[in-house]
């Protein structure tokens, strides 16, 4: 087995987690936040117009292993115009990207922003290192969450994030007991303290929403729920796994990005984020 995931797979795999979870939330969680998506070629576009951050605003899945042709870049802008929103992030690996892609990125007033670092591994090699479960403190243990903890888990994962709104948290809420996704928790008692989910799409699984409460951080949480994700994709028939997490700056430590280095994680590529800005707004 390839240790490398394809391309195209890895990209496929991230953006369908963030449109399945958010466009599988019930019809009035959709309509309170503005939820659409559409597709074009392999590429899809993700938007929630009344989430004031705009961090859901986003596409990806570009190219499966081809450069981009510059008109699936200008429908997906077209919706994202249509869709009112003053802002909106293209997520391109950076080996998709055309030659011209300095003029492209200006004609589309695309500018880049802060990088997210993709990375990937097969499973068997995730699972050989992963020895998170027998690194939690005492006292603190994980697990699958059960139907009535999804609210307790979303109001963790969505407060961690800074989402409080209670829409959001109801569309988190709407993620759980769904056939492709599995939810995790870890718990201090009775009480969650820290949580991650895992997105599966066929031959490959992506590792989403992992968030620790401030108090509880530094305990192994992360690395445990790593851990259980990676195996629950295998159990699930998957032959890969891959997250994403923000890039380090010059002196800059992010935790989650250590944590799955750690855990077997292989960086694949930095992805630099276009933002596309609505001139008019």
């Amino acid at each position: 087995m390839t240790t490398i995931v394809p391309l195209g797979l890895a990209e496929q795999t991230e953006i369908r987690a963030y449109v399945d979870f958010l466009a599988g939330a019930p019809a009035p969680v959709r309509e309170a936040l503005g939820i659409d998506s559409t597709n074009v070629g392999s590429a899809l576009a993700l938007v929630a117009r009344e989430e004031p951050s705009g961090f859901f605003n986003r596409a990806g899945g570009f190219g499966a292993g081809e450069e981009i042709a510059a008109d699936v870049l200008e429908q997906i802008r077209d919706f994202y115009r249509k869709q009112g929103v003053p802002r909106a992030a293209f997520m391109i690996a950076p080996e998709l990207l055309p030659p011209d892609w300095a003029s492209t990125a200006a004609q589309l007033n695309l500018t880049q922003a802060r990088g997210y670092v993709k990375l990937g591994r097969d499973i068997e090699t995730v699972l050989s290192v992963a020895n998170g479960i027998a690194a939690l403190d005492p006292g603190l243990r994980v697990g699958l969450i059960e139907p009535y903890q999804a609210r307790e888990w979303a109001t963790v994962m969505m407060s961690a994030f800074g989402f409080e709104k209670a829409d959001m948290i109801d569309m988190a809420v709407s993620s759980v007991g769904k056939p492709n996704w599995r939810h995790y928790a870890v718990w201090n008692g009775d009480r969650i303290v820290a949580v991650g989910a895992v997105f599966l799409n066929g031959e490959c699984a992506n590792m989403f929403g992992g968030a620790t409460l401030p108090e509880s951080r530094g305990r192994g949480a992360q690395s445990a729920l790593l851990a259980i994700r990676a195996r629950a994709a295998e159990a699930a028939g998957c032959r890969w796994v891959v997250a994403e997490t923000g890039a380090e700056g010059p002196g800059e430590h992010n935790t989650s990005l250590h944590n799955m280095l750690r855990a077997g994680f292989q960086p694949l590529y930095e992805r630099a984020t276009w933002v596309w800005s609505d001139p008019s707004a």
